[in-house]
């Protein structure tokens, strides 16, 4: 008789993930994080709550850091990117909405600090993040781009320097553990950074 652990392995074999393999082994993993928190988590334990096999793990996640990250971004996906019809709008939602409040008081903040801090000293989890902030910074050059097109600021602004800025004191106060006290600096954040841009008209 097939058991359940066998038919999940069958079903996950090769590189390309199984929908609901993949679906099984994050709600695993997300299990094991909010039960052991980061120090409990590894690919052997997601892989006992699963029932799957650690090499299916290994095959689509080369380490844990990016098991992390996946049960991360599946949070983050959650929340749509803001349009408010305003730069300003769009970075205050950003700012409250995708990263200090996302962060505040949650699992999803101590699983981000955990790989950060791990990509500090791991090839792999620095490859990992470097892909994910990669991607997330694409969709949140969007929200200084719309600006543009509605001429609230010049056309040859870097708005990769502007998301940089939001996104840095995000991380630093995620970092140093001060992200509840930060979340009423938001506008003032804001309005900094926006204070700086050429051509910005409010």
């Amino acid at each position: 008789m097939e058991t359940e652990t066998e038919d999940l392995s069958r079903r996950s074999i090769g590189a390309r993930r199984n929908p609901a393999s993949q679906e099984a082994i994050l709600d695993a993993a997300e299990a094991v994080l909010r039960e052991g928190g980061i120090a409990g988590f590894s690919i052997e334990a997601v892989a006992r709550r699963a029932r799957a096999g650690k090499p299916t793990i290994y095959r689509w996640w080369p380490n844990r850091t990016a098991l992390m990250l996946d049960v991360y971004t599946r949070f983050k996906n959650a929340r749509a990117f803001p349009d408010t019809g305003t730069l300003r709008g769009d970075l205050v939602a950003f700012l409250d909405n995708q990263l200090l409040g996302f962060w505040k008081d949650s699992l999803c903040g101590t699983v981000y600090r955990a790989v950060i801090a791990e990509a500090q000293s791991d090839a792999g989890a620095e490859e990992a993040l470097q892909a994910y902030q990669a991607d997330r910074k694409q969709r949140a050059l969007v929200l200084v781009e719309r600006a543009k097109a509605r001429g609230e600021v010049s056309q040859d602004v870097d708005a990769a320097l502007i998301i940089d800025l939001v996104v840095a004191y995000a991380w630093h106060q995620l970092l140093v553990g001060h992200v509840a006290q930060s979340m009423s600096k938001v506008e003032a954040v804001v309005d900094t950074v926006l204070l700086g841009t050429p051509g910005y008209r409010a």
